[in-house]
């Protein structure tokens, strides 16, 4: 990114340069090419980025319809990006590969996999339910003798590279005529309703029609600032790179029923676990301790192969977690005229941002979103003490 100080006042100003930030940034230009934004990034390196952190997948294996149509156009957008994200010719690609996830249910949970996939088949999802028989005749190196129920995506599911999507959106974005700030966004002045005066750490000041919220794991701090209330917590992850001996023939993305999840990533593996401690706001460190405590017993009890595994490398990433309903925060803050909201994806964020960000965009530009209403996921539920349900929450 490229300091910015010749617009002082823009049309939107966006916190936070993340893969949201960047997808509402470079739909709102691709949209309008009238509208003046700025897009607001402290650490311009990525190096705690969620978004460069994450594990980058995308199913279809939700139980809400909003979260199955996000995933329906993100998929669609994935598949396009090297045209919408292309740069002066230079077409972006997203190493994306469509390998499916596999869910996996014992007796306590089949019922609920049921009830997910007769959601899913109403919404039109490719996915498919498996008993134990047929799961251990697709995969054989899988252990089902505890098994009730397998859901496999039999496509529009997978992974890519979570990395270059956020680098292309960014250059997108640049390219568009996005004025790219390096800095760290510590105070904003209110005015009755709205936010007018965003205030940096280096001193410079920029006032906006509309301020955005896109700051992932730091959410609820931004919104601190403004006076304003918001219910995100930053929870960290561990991801291991796992080098497996035994090769495991058309693995998908696997979700078994211990919590660990695990996909494989060109020759070795990646996957983790919910940790036993999840406060929040935990050093950005990995808990190696994670894979020899819980992780690796079940994953050995789930697949044998991986009796025989070597742990190649651990990172670490947070989690932005809605602590209300798990669900993205998308819109108006209740309290607010101009404050907009792109938070609490709680670990889906950079699967559903293409989408989120060119339906916000809509809705910023125009008063109501156009391409895919996102009104299941205003803020104001929050308010109201109204949670939305999903049932297929990873992780």
């Amino acid at each position: 990114m490229q300091d910015s100080d010749t617009c002082p006042s823009v049309d939107v100003l966006v916190i936070g340069g993340g893969v949201m930030g960047a997808s509402l940034a470079t739909w709102l230009r691709l949209c309008d090419p009238s509208v003046s934004v700025a897009l607001v990034e402290r650490d311009t390196t990525w190096t705690s980025a969620s978004s460069a952190l994450s594990a980058a997948s995308i199913r279809q294996q939700f139980t809400t319809a909003v979260n199955i149509e996000i995933s329906r156009q993100s998929l669609a957008l994935l598949r396009t990006a090297a045209d919408w994200l292309s740069v002066e010719g230079d077409r972006p690609d997203l190493g994306f590969y469509e390998g499916g996830y596999l869910i996996l249910a014992g007796a306590e949970g089949a019922p609920v996999l049921r009830q997910a996939h007769a959601i899913q088949q109403a919404h039109a999802a490719d996915v498919a339910l498996f008993s134990p028989a047929q799961l251990h005749a697709r995969f054989p190196w899988l252990h089902v003798r505890d098994l009730q129920l397998g859901s496999l995506g039999l496509s529009g599911e997978g992974w890519f590279d979570g990395y270059r999507l956020l680098s292309a959106l960014t250059a997108k974005a640049r390219h568009l005529g996005v004025h790219m700030v390096r800095g760290e966004v510590v105070s904003m002045m209110r005015d009755g309703r709205s936010v007018r005066d965003v205030r940096l750490a280096d001193g410079r000041g920029w006032s906006a029609g509309v301020v955005v919220n896109a700051a992932g794991p730091w959410a609820r701090g931004v919104a601190s600032m403004a006076g304003l209330e918001v219910p995100v917590a930053a929870n960290r992850r561990t991801v291991f790179v796992l080098d497996c001996p035994t090769p495991l023939p058309s693995c998908p993305l696997i979700v078994d029923t211990s919590g660990f999840w695990l996909r494989p990533d060109g020759p070795y593996f990646i996957g983790g676990v919910v940790p036993t401690d999840d406060a929040a706001d935990l050093p950005l460190e990995p808990d190696l301790a994670q894979f020899e405590d819980s992780f690796w017993p079940a994953l050995a009890h789930r697949i044998p192969a991986f009796e025989a595994v070597k742990v190649v490398r651990a990172w670490a990433g947070y989690y932005e977690i809605n602590t209300f309903d798990h669900n993205g925060l998308v819109g108006l803050h209740p309290e607010s005229d101009n404050f907009f909201l792109m938070n609490g994806f709680s670990g889906h964020g950079i699967q559903q941002a293409p989408a989120v960000g060119r339906a916000l965009a809509e809705r910023i530009l125009t008063g109501a979103y156009r391409s895919l209403d996102l009104a299941a996921l205003s803020p104001s539920r929050v308010q109201h003490g109204a949670p939305l349900t999903e049932l297929a929450i990873i992780g």
